[in-house]
Parts: C-alpha cells; structure tokens; sequence
C-alpha cells in the first residue's frame, strides 16, 4: 500500500517545474547525498520528522490533510486570493506555468467541460481578458483599489499579450475533447451590458467593442470547430496536429472542470471562487470525475467536423444573443446622443 511518505513525495514531484528530477531537489532541500535521497524515494529509509517539517514548509503542503487523508478526504492545491495583485499579467504567469508542466508531460490529452466561459479561447482576444479579470477584482472580490476606478479602453501591455499568446500555444499543442452548452458566454454578455447600465464604463460605446469582439470570437471557435483543428486568430489551421474535439450537451454543464492524462499521470482542475482554480490529483477522485466527464459526454452530440447543420445552428443561437445585447446598448446610446 502508499505510504503517506510516497504520497508526500508525489505531490512534491507534482510540483516541480518541467525538468526538475525528484532526487535532485530531494538532495538539495535536506542537504543530504544523491544517493540517500533515492533510498528515501525508494522507501528504503524513513524520512525523518525535521525533513518532514522542511519538505511540507519548503513546498506548501498539509501534513495534517495528509496523515488525516481518507476516502472522503481529498488533498486540493490552489492559489490564495491574496497571492494575486489582480494585474492580468500575474493572473496569467499562474495559468502558463500550469500549461508548461502539463505539455512537458508524455502524450498529455484535456477534456474540457465548459461552464459559460471559456478562457482559453477568450485569449485570442485579449480585451475579452482584460474585462473578464477586471470585473472578478472590482465587482465579485470588491477590491479597494477597484473601488472608484471605470473600465477604460487600454492597450494590453507587451508581457501579458505575449503570457496569453504562450498559454494559447501550449493550449493548442495539446489534443483536447471540449463540452460545451448552449449557455456559451451569456454570463459574459450579461456582465458587459451590467456595466453599460451602471455607468462602469468611463467610454459608453467600449460595450459595443466589447460585443463586436465576442462576435469574433464566434467566428473563431466555428471556424476551429469546422477543422477540428486549435490554432491562434489570425494564423492558418495547422496541417497536423491541434486535435480539437467539440461535443454539444442541451442541458448544462454544471462546472468547469480540466481534466488531464498522459503516459503515467492524471489530475484534475476546478474552478472557484469564479476565476480562481483547484488542483489535485487525488487518484480516487479524479477517477470519479473522469467518469461523470466520461457520461456527460455521452449525453453529448460531437458538432466538429460532423454535423454540420447542429454545428451551424449552435453558432447561430449564440451570435443571435450577442445581437440582442448589443441591439440593445446602440439604442440605448441613440435615445442618449
């Protein structure tokens, strides 16, 4: 059976940045041999209680949660509210540094279940980002420093276009099964004319932008679904490689969840706290997700590629909503000039 030291030293493993060796950072954080670091990772010795303090301390990890750990009791790692400074560049080193361990891993594939937004997709427009995170921080998290200030069209800074543009790569390398609902970024949409009604906008007519880019944004993903192919807007479908599977469910998908595998790991990522995330890979619960994932699916009609007629129809819907909004703010606007 696992010890509670092999599933310490798991997590640990699960941690390191893309081609850190376990023993290597073993020998280096308890300062002791190569060698006695391998005999800990082969169980051959013990880890003693100070090396056990330092390791927790050193990597951030509950050993109460561990030695407490049962059935019912799932170890989650996620980042701390007040770990963000809220800048979109900081909410995106997060995400990226995430991708880059995954993609290094052998084979990985992602299934997708798409609750409202789809963030990855969202960064092929950046402004779409920039409103997103901009309203997390003032309007759900109330940060003081948000408390008097009004969105304002601004250029994305060089660091957090060429941060979006990574993750998107590596989002894109990797083959990936999506599910998505006919809720697609309504959320979203209800969120910008919120902000047009509440004069949040220190220019009115940003709203109107806001809604023509999710326009394009619909073009995009129809365009990727059409392929079966992920590729960066404003690129050309890759010949190979990029596999985007794209599955509609009528209902709803009740969370977000990212669930991923290769060769020898599996793990899970969930949202909360709206934009912030969860992360185990807990081997019981991640198989419990993986199936609830696998019959969502099956309940699911694959619109990429294949059926065309639904595809269309889908896309349709949700450039007709994004219409209506809009519609609705250029009145609006009109009765005021």
């Amino acid at each position: 059976m696992e010890t509670v030291q092999d599933q310490l030293l798991q997590l640990i493993k699960a941690k390191l940045p893309p081609g850190d060796a376990l023993g290597y950072v073993l020998s280096e954080t308890l300062h002791i041999s190569m060698d006695a670091a391998y005999r800990r990772m082969r169980n051959e010795t013990a880890l003693t209680i100070d090396e056990l303090k330092k390791l927790c301390k050193t990597f951030d990890i509950s050993f109460d949660s561990l030695i407490l750990q049962q059935k019912t009791n799932v170890i989650f790692r996620y980042t701390p509210l007040n770990a963000y400074d809220f800048s979109l560049e900081s909410y995106l080193e997060g995400i990226l540094e995430a991708f880059e361990r995954l993609r290094h891993l052998e084979n990985p594939k992602i299934m997708l279940t798409i609750n409202n937004t789809h963030f990855f997709q969202l960064l092929n427009f950046p402004q779409l980002v920039r409103f997103k995170l901009f309203f997390w921080a003032k309007t759900h998290l109330q940060i003081p420093d948000y408390k008097n200030v009004l969105f304002r069209h601004e250029k994305t800074s060089d660091r957090a276009f060429e941060l979006g543009k990574s993750i998107l790569q590596s989002y894109n390398t990797i083959p990936s099964v999506e599910i998505f609902d006919p809720e697609l970024m309504r959320g979203f949409l209800r969120q910008i004319h919120y902000y047009y009604k509440s004069n949040q906008f220190e220019d009115p007519t940003y709203a109107l932008f806001l809604c023509d880019r999710l326009l394009m944004f619909s073009a995009h993903l129809r365009e990727q679904a059409g392929h079966g192919k992920k590729f960066i807007y404003g690129t050309q479908v890759p010949a190979t490689g990029n596999r985007f599977e794209m599955y509609l469910n009528e209902t709803i998908n009740a969370d977000s969840a990212f669930y991923y595998e290769s060769k020898d790991k599996q793990g899970l990522f969930l949202s909360h706290n709206i934009m912030n995330y969860l992360q185990t890979t807990d081997p019981q619960y991640v198989q419990d997700a993986k199936q609830v994932i696998d019959k969502q699916l099956a309940n699911s009609s694959l619109i990429s590629v294949v059926n065309e007629r639904e595809r269309n129809n889908f896309f349709a819907d949700f450039e007709k909503t994004i219409g209506i909004f809009r519609k609705k703010i250029e009145v609006d606007l009109e009765l005021l000039s």
